[in-house]
């Protein structure tokens, strides 16, 4: 059923800003402890060892698609009318599901680099139908074959406002980002300058992409009329 409800990017954006606004003080240390690691790796790493970057990549995204599935938890306490879970709250709300959301960020990464190198098109395709794999998977309770295909059966008739959202979101974070990296290149220091900003430019733009995530997947239930599928 279709509520007749339609989904804007700039109302989707709006709810994001204002959920990261509001609970800023949870958002920021969950984000921080997660991708202290990636940080830490890709420091160390640098930009010249091709293979080790592959492994940087991968651990970027599971922590990506981890973040997600904390933040889903967060939002749907928000909207049931909760107080705001605490960081270890966070964390031990993706435990049951944790191999899941690890097998399905390996699968979801290599899978959309794949498709980024096939013209472009087909990666932004998949970006678009699996926007919300992770919130189903913690929601859900979905095995991974199934997070696939929920999270496309959702966003199916709201592909264009999903994928224009994920990339302004993309995009207002990479900016960010990008200052960040452009400041420690210009102070020139080493691989622990690599590490301190690369820690902070993850920590304040992470919460974007998985606000995001969240606020999609509740809104495209509420457009299809629909719950929280069982597993």
């Amino acid at each position: 059923m279709n509520s007749g409800r339609k989904l804007t990017v700039g109302e989707t954006l709006n709810e994001v800003f204002a959920l990261y606004q509001q609970h800023f003080g949870v958002l920021i240390p969950a984000a921080f402890w997660l991708f202290l690691l990636v940080s830490i790796l890709a420091g160390v790493v640098g930009n010249s060892n091709v293979g080790l970057l592959g492994l940087v990549a991968i651990v970027t995204f599971a922590a990506a698609m981890l973040y997600q599935g904390m933040v889903v938890s967060l939002v749907r306490d928000v909207q049931g009318g909760g107080r705001d879970p605490s960081v270890g709250e966070l964390l031990s709300s993706v435990g049951p599901v944790l191999a899941t959301l690890l097998v399905t960020s390996v699968l979801y990464g290599i899978a959309v680099a794949i498709g980024f190198f096939l013209f472009i098109v087909p990666g932004c395709i998949l970006l678009t139908i699996w926007a919300v794999i992770a919130p189903v998977i913690v929601i859900e309770k979905a095995g991974v074959s199934r997070a696939f295909g929920r999270s496309q059966e959702l966003v199916r008739g709201s592909g264009w406002p999903v994928f224009g959202t994920v990339i302004c979101a993309t995009l207002i974070a990479a900016v960010a980002s990008l200052v960040l990296t452009a400041v420690a290149e210009a102070i020139a220091g080493g691989p622990i300058l690599r590490i301190v900003f690369g820690a902070l430019a993850t920590t304040f733009t992470a919460p974007i992409s998985g606000l995001v995530a969240a606020v999609l997947y509740y809104r495209l239930l509420a457009i299809k009329g629909d719950a929280p599928s069982a597993a």
